[in-house]
C-alpha cells in the first residue's frame, strides 16, 4: 500500500450525516481499487463507516482514533 495514491477527505467538525455523504461523493471520483482516507471528529461516524462498508461493498481497511480524530481508510470496490 506504500506506493498507492491515497485521496484524503477531511470532514472534521461535520456531524452526521455529512461525513458519510461527502465520503460517498468522493468515492465517485476514485477509480475502482483506489484508496480514500477520511478524517472525522463525529463519534457516530465509527458505526456509520462500519455499516456503510458492509452495505456498499467498499472495504474498510482501517479504522482508528487518536486525540478525538477518527481515521478511516476505504478501498473502492471493483464493481
Amino acid at each position: 500500500m506504500e506506493n498507492e495514491l491515497v485521496v484524503v477527505l477531511d470532514v472534521k467538525g461535520l456531524q452526521c450525516p455529512m461525513p458519510l455523504l461527502k465520503t460517498k461523493k468522493a468515492l465517485k471520483d476514485i477509480p475502482p481499487g483506489g484508496l480514500l482516507r477520511v478524517y472525522a471528529t463525529d463519534p457516530g461516524s465509527v458505526k456509520d463507516f462500519q455499516v456503510f462498508s458492509l452495505h456498499s461493498r467498499h472495504t474498510l481497511l482501517e479504522s482508528t482514533e487518536r486525540d478525538g480524530v477518527f481515521s478511516y481508510l476505504l478501498q473502492k470496490n471493483a464493481v
